[in-house]
């Protein structure tokens, strides 16, 4: 009887007050079920207020749309394609429907509507109020349980931990940051919850999000327009929720292997003279380097009045061609800004208003408006047209030996919120698919330079986009830091954050962007001490004073010149890091939490991460430290740099010399390493160094090494790839020496692959001189001597002073070495 009094009565309200208020008695009183079909994949369930679909999109996740009637629906931005095939269950019972996958299921009541969500027994996100509708927001609310933490937003500067936290859902530029930021260049609308799922508001709009902010159980998601729909996600542990939600959001393409080489990049170079002179500088002072970055002044000679001319000032950059050519042929890329502004003052103005590239007006004319470069209009990335038009510029340029693309400004920095975009048939207004600018200007440029280049990998770096932006190559950065120790601080939370959301390469203007009238040697160097460990080594800053390390000189220039070699000496390691984040979604730069799951107070930690599995990272953010608390996670870490031994479990303090950044491997890793190079161009496996940190707590230890042409766009989806996998035992016990097997395994192929390989194994924390060393069948001499031990292609050497075993062999078909 009530509920038909319910029903009765909000027909009622329908017929005298129309829409707006029915919506709003939807918010407060959820609505009721009326039937369901499954068709697929996808539940149908009709209310009566609309239809309600939950569509499986792999076996662990599931999007829920609601489509109230009345209400105007824009695409979904977060989802990456179709659904994967899964199968379903559907129990049907008379309070309350069931929908089964294999991963998770979810446990709808029918009166009034509402959704739980299960992994197995567990509950994990429960809705609390369901979707609310009315004439001014949309979004959903859900019930937060005791003692769960929250991870997410995007770039926020807050701490690891966001419960508690209201942020805006408005992507926007924040100049200078330092030590604190609720808003900033690329947010997320997005959380992962300790309960061990990941939670999408898949909505492009204005709007915000509140974390238990307003009312402790509860989070919010509001916006004043777009989709109203979400996505759960379910995993066991952290890396398995990552995998889960990289199958349903986009995995990142592998990057050419040059994006983890060394970049020359500022604000900016003014003239092709400079930039000649700068990769010069470059070679001159030994420091590895395969891409420059050129800032707006290569299309104009001043910072106002040319954006949108897109095209060589041909004063100051007199033949680029030429000079791109010349770059390229000592091994350097040439990446040119670009902008999604064309201002009336420039060159193409006229031509994008005759090819209706710009966003309009309500009169349907170009939006014009005012912003710090001149008088503008903004490029309509979700319409075809328009991209088709913008596409003509990166087409010309390509052409002329250009080899990555870095977008500014794409926010859009300066956005009319009445604007209208042309959705291709559907409109929006600038606020209603703000969020999402950045995205599809990534996913234009993505698309356009795979058909201009089918068989290279795109670069795409930009500071904007959306849930999923990472399945474009987008290689995002944390914008206009400020060039400050402050700036330096919040640096590895903004990284680790982004790259639980799958976009992993995250990076810093390093040595930080804006401001700085006074060149602080100590804050430079720590700066890029820790930009070797994060995922694009790129100084960048105004020129005022010099970003690039060969401008320096002194200790600073030496000191920097080693960490740039030891970049180069990692890739082996890097590159299997860059390979496993397109494979699962594993970020590069990993929060200390994925190492023990069950402790909450971890997932606090900002200060030090691990750089893979094997490195664990502490950057020095203060100035002049004479010593820094590093929290050693359990089992052996021995000191990067003097193989110095320490038990975890524990906060350790240790001395800090200018010269060293603290670095610990962990015991029993196996890091691959090779001959530094000038250039990635001249990259090769041919000669391959394996470390290998034994100690006793560690009997078993396997690694893995990718590796293929550096270049190819399909490698993982054709298997035109090697997988190296290296594999230590250690035998030991008080009556006799301890022994070693390393076997080494090889599978995969790829046009280029070497034949074989000189590998040089060094066994670090190896308390004695061995008998013998057995490669295969095959025993190798003890070479005592340093210099003798060098020049030999093959041999065993044990370094006393050091502890180390170094063996020297060569390896084609799969092996064991054994040492006894």
């Amino acid at each position: 009887m009530i509920k038909t009094q319910i029903l009765n009565g909000r027909k009622m309200i329908k017929r005298v007050f129309g829409i707006s208020l029915l919506l709003w008695i939807f918010s407060a009183t959820g609505s009721e079920y009326l039937s369901h079909e499954l068709n697929g994949q996808v539940l149908q369930i009709n209310t009566d207020e609309g239809l309600v679909e939950i569509t499986a999109l792999a076996n662990d996740s599931f999007e829920v749309f609601y489509q109230p009637s009345g209400i105007k629906q824009l695409p979904s931005f977060a989802i990456d394609g179709v659904a994967k095939q899964t199968e379903l269950d559907i129990s049907d019972k008379p309070e309350s429907l069931m929908l089964i996958a294999p991963g998770i299921r979810a446990e709808i009541r029918k009166s009034p509507l509402s959704i739980r969500y299960f992994r197995n027994d567990t509950l994990l996100l429960a809705e609390h109020q369901g979707l609310f509708v009315d004439d001014n927001k949309r979004g959903f609310s859900f019930a937060l349980q005791e003692g769960e933490k929250l991870l997410g937003g995007g770039e926020r500067i807050v701490g690891m931990d966001r419960r508690g936290q209201r942020f805006p859902l408005y992507n926007k530029a924040h100049y200078g940051y330092t030590t604190e930021s609720k808003q900033m260049y690329f947010g997320l609308p997005a959380v992962m919850s300790s309960n061990k799922y990941v939670l999408i508001f898949d909505n492009s709009a204005r709007g915000e999000m509140d974390l238990g902010a307003t009312n402790s159980d509860e989070m919010r998601f509001e916006a004043v327009g777009g989709r109203t729909s979400y996505i759960v996600v379910a995993g066991e542990s952290y890396p398995n929720l990552i995998e889960h939600y990289v199958t349903v959001t986009g995995k990142q393409p592998l990057p050419p292997r040059w994006a983890l080489g060394s970049f020359a990049s500022r604000f900016g170079y003014r003239s092709e003279q400079e930039v000649r002179d700068t990769v010069k500088l470059y070679q001159e002072s030994g420091f590895p380097l395969d891409a420059i970055v050129l800032d707006l002044y290569w299309f104009g000679a001043d910072i106002k009045g040319h954006m949108g001319n897109l095209s060589w000032d041909e004063k100051s950059f007199p033949t680029p061609v030429n000079m791109i050519n010349d770059l390229r042929k000592e091994g350097v890329k040439t990446i040119l800004i670009t902008e999604p502004f064309v201002l009336s003052s420039s060159k193409k103005w006229q031509d994008a208003v005759s090819n209706n590239a710009l966003v309009k007006n309500a009169e349907g004319n170009p939006y014009q408006f005012d912003f710090y470069f001149g008088n503008t209009g903004l490029i309509d990335v979700f319409d075809n047209d328009a991209r088709d038009w913008f596409n003509q510029t990166y087409s010309a340029l390509y052409k002329q030996g250009v080899a990555g693309w870095w977008g500014d400004l794409g926010e859009p920095e300066v956005h009319p919120s009445d604007a209208v975009h042309n959705l291709n048939g559907i409109t929006a207004t600038g606020d209603e698919v703000h969020n999402a600018y950045g995205h599809k200007w990534a996913e234009q440029v993505y698309q356009h330079q795979q058909h201009l280049a089918p068989n290279k990998r795109p670069f795409i770096m930009m500071r904007s986009g959306f849930v999923g932006s990472q399945r474009y190559g987008m290689i995002p950065w944390t914008g206009d830091v400020s060039r400050s120790w402050d700036g330096l601080k919040p640096q590895v939370e903004l990284s680790l954050q982004m790259g639980l959301f799958g976009l992993g390469y995250t990076h810093s203007d390093l040595g930080g962007f804006a401001g700085g009238e006074v060149f602080d040697p100590q804050m430079y160097i720590r700066w890029l001490q820790y930009g070797i460990f994060q995922p694009v080594f790129r100084p960048h800053a105004q020129d005022n004073i010099a970003p690039e390390p060969v401008f320096h000189k002194g200790k600073t220039k030496d000191i920097l010149r080693t960490y740039v070699e030891l970049r180069y000496a990692m890739l082996p390691y890097n590159y299997s890091l860059a390979f496993e984040n397109s494979l699962t979604g594993m970020p590069l730069m990993r929060p200390m939490f994925f190492e023990d799951e069950a402790d909450l107070s971890l997932i606090d930690e900002k200060d030090q991460y691990f750089w893979g599995d094997a490195l664990l990272v502490k950057p020095i953010t203060q100035a002049n430290q004479k010593e820094v608390s590093v929290n050693l996670p359990k089992g052996a870490w021995f000191n990067f740099w003097s193989d110095e031994r320490y038990e975890g479990g524990k906060t350790i303090t240790v001395p800090t010399d200018i010269k060293l950044l603290p670095v610990f491997a962990r015991g029993g890793a196996i890091i691959p390493m090779t001959i530094p190079v000038l250039s990635t161009q001249e990259y090769s496996t041919k000669s391959l160094d394996l470390h290998y940190y034994a100690d006793k707590s560690a009997e078993h230890s396997t690694a893995t090494m990718y590796n293929d042409d550096g270049k190819s766009p399909h490698s993982i989806r054709d298997g035109a790839f090697e997988t190296l996998i290296f594999n230590a035992e250690r035998k030991a016990d008080d009556s006799q020496a301890d022994s070693l097997t390393f076997t080494l395994q090889r599978s995969g192929n790829y046009k280029g692959m070497p034949g074989s390989r000189m590998v040089s194994l060094w066994v670090h924390n190896w308390p004695q001189d061995i008998t013998k060393v057995m490669v295969g069948e095959k025993q190798l001499p003890k070479i005592a001597d340093k210099t003798e031990f060098l020049n030999a292609d093959q041999g065993t050497r044990w370094d006393s002073d050091n502890k180390t075993l170094e063996i020297k062999f060569s390896w084609k078909d799969n092996i064991s070495v054994s040492m006894f």
